[in-house]
């Protein structure tokens, strides 16, 4: 078993997740959102979609980044 570094829980299906070479271990795909998820520059909500960037800064979606950035050439790409 391994102890979550987000809310402590020793727990036996726990798992491991490396970024930029570094691992972190969850108990939870929500304590690793809480953790790894960029925020909205705008909004501030968690970007766990694709989101945008826009001169390394993280937006959920192009509403947000256009809000924020002003005419940047930026389009979700819901159809």
């Amino acid at each position: 078993m391994a102890v979550c570094e987000v809310c402590g829980n020793d727990y036996d299906k726990s798992f491991e997740v490396t970024a930029a070479g570094v691992t972190h271990t969850f108990d939870s795909f929500e304590c690793a959102v809480h953790l790894m998820a960029p925020v909205c520059e705008h909004c501030g909500c968690k970007v766990i979609g694709h989101g945008t960037e826009v001169d390394g800064r993280f937006y959920c979606c192009a509403h947000c980044a256009k809000h924020t950035e002003g005419d940047v050439p930026v389009d979700d790409r819901a159809g």
